[in-house]
């Protein structure tokens, strides 16, 4: 599983005092009402959440458009959306919370836990720890075996997670590279459940979200209480944005599952500003001041460009446990996205302006939550206004563009291919079935004349086969809504008979989570 702002940011003088750091305006309701209403316009977005917290207070929680393009619900501050990775800084903390009582450290062996825990290398399986599990330094590439989760539908479990890690190979040195990783996350969670004695859900909604009083969220869609005030998740399909399949996380859910509002996720925030501490004048704590400065702290580095570039500057970027971290302007900022089949969604903090910035969205265009983001970011910043809206925007359209070409040589390559009376494709010769070991059986056969691809556990990945060039094929998939043409090259032996594939997404907007350049399908019947 892979563009903001406003230009109007002028109004009264408002003079806050941090640390080195002073700010002189503030975006109005008004003008936030007025951004997301062009963001929805802009990136045809049907329904977008806000919240502003400010000095342990939301100063701004509202919804804008609607839940669905079916039913034309509004969207309001207590609407659930699927945070997706935002789970993750829940993740952390709940791990935070066991190492606060003692149970386990950041640093303890995950095999010490997990026993039938294997990485490809032994001396990696051997080191590896908790905190490796939340810093995406494991040496695997990027989304690396999330073809058995995403997208939904797959049959495999988190049994089957832990067990096949051992058979994804290395793209870099252990702890040398940031990449950025879903399936170890899930691995966490599974820690958090042998050593509680509770599902990871159970623990987050219990000892989080039940404390700070989080009670329209869930550890995953099927929990929550309210399954009304919800949205459908939203994306184009075939160029026009529309209602598609909810994407239901079967396990893993401390990779991406939880659901929640911007109401509620604004209690959330303000815990994390306040270091750990809520209730009455922070009276309470869910985790120690060490454990929430651990999470804050830089733990993988991050690349960033030789020459810090306006309006931010940013010199530093890393990953944290559970958050992305960086400097803007001189000050700490920490944020995290999230994105699912049909929905995307962002929260930032500045701490040292107790600010928190809360966007939620139903269509899965980053450009919508950067263009509010930053926008409502400048003003607490005091810089000039951008207009990101436009610069998101274009950059977003452009990008479309370059994709659709892209797509658009390569189906034009096919229908001549398949108008030419030159070249003859005997498909019975690539028919068979083909098995990688994480991710199981491909069956390519032929009905009515066609020639179809089956992923055995994942059904999702249905599609027809079609003749590019040389030994290389394109599947089309049946679900539309996947965005995730792909290549399908043959490897063949010294009599021409194909033996492997390999596969490769054709789109370069294709969300990484459909990670088939990772697949090695070797065959094995005819």
């Amino acid at each position: 599983m892979k563009n903001r702002c406003l230009p109007i940011l002028v109004m009264g003088v408002l003079l806050y005092a941090a640390p080195f750091f002073a700010y002189t305006q503030v975006i109005t309701p008004q003008q936030i009402d007025d951004l997301v209403q062009r963001t929805l316009t802009t990136f045809d977005v049907p329904g977008i959440a806000v919240a502003v917290v400010k000095d342990g207070k939301v100063v701004h929680a509202k919804g804008y458009g609607v839940r669905s393009l079916k039913t034309r619900q509004p969207v309001d501050e207590n609407t659930a959306f699927g945070i997706a990775s935002n789970s993750k800084a829940f993740t952390a903390a709940a791990l935070g919370i066991l190492m606060d009582e003692g149970k386990l450290t950041w640093d303890d062996k995950v095999i010490d836990y997990i026993p039938e825990f294997r990485m490809y290398n032994a001396y990696v399986t051997e080191e590896f720890t908790i905190r490796d599990l939340l810093t995406h330094r494991s040496g695997l590439g990027l989304g690396a075996g999330d073809l058995m989760f995403w997208p939904d539908s797959s049959n495999f479990t988190m049994n089957d997670i832990i067990h096949n890690l051992r058979y994804l190979k290395p793209v870099s040195g252990f702890r040398t590279k940031y990449d950025y990783d879903n399936l170890l996350y899930m691995v966490a969670g599974e820690v958090i459940e042998r050593v509680s004695g509770k599902t990871w859900s159970e623990f987050v909604e219990e000892r989080i979200m039940k404390p700070l009083q989080m009670n329209r969220s869930a550890g995953y869609y099927e929990r929550l209480a309210d399954k009304v005030n919800v949205i459908d998740a939203h994306a184009p399909v075939n160029g026009k944005v529309q209602v598609i399949d909810r994407d239901i996380m079967r396990f893993g859910y401390s990779a991406g599952g939880i659901n929640s509002s911007v109401a509620d996720m604004s209690k959330w925030v303000i815990a994390q500003l306040n270091r750990g501490k809520y209730g009455d004048n922070g009276s309470k704590r869910l985790f120690s001041e060490k454990v929430h400065a651990e999470m804050w702290s830089a733990q993988t580095i991050l690349p960033v460009g030789p020459t810090p570039t306006p309006p931010y500057n940013t010199h530093f970027s890393a990953y944290g446990l559970g958050w992305f971290l960086s400097d803007v302007k001189g000050l700490k900022q920490v944020t995290h996205t999230g994105g699912l089949a049909g929905m995307v969604t962002q929260v930032t903090l500045l701490p040292e302006l107790q600010l928190g910035i809360i966007v939620f969205t139903n269509q899965q265009s980053g450009g919508a939550f950067y263009s509010i983001t930053n926008t409502i970011k400048d003003s607490y910043l005091g810089l000039p206004s951008t207009d990101w809206v436009t610069r998101y925007g274009d950059r977003a359209k452009s990008g479309q563009q370059e994709a659709d070409k892209i797509t658009k040589d390569i189906w034009t390559g096919i229908e001549k291919e398949q108008k030419a009376t030159t070249t003859k494709v005997d498909f019975a010769t690539y028919a068979g079935t083909y098995r990688d070991r994480w991710f199981g059986d491909v069956v390519l056969s032929q009905q009515g004349g066609r020639t179809w691809f089956r992923s055995v556990r994942a059904p999702k990945l249905t599609g027809e086969l079609f003749y590019y060039k040389g030994n290389t094929f394109v599947v089309k998939w049946n679900n539309r809504s996947l965005d995730a043409d792909a290549y399908v090259t043959f490897s063949v032996d010294d009599t021409m008979k194909p033996t492997a594939i390999k596969m490769k997404p054709i789109s370069p907007l294709t969300d990484f989570s459909f990670d088939f350049q990772d697949l090695d399908l070797q065959r094995v019947t005819n």
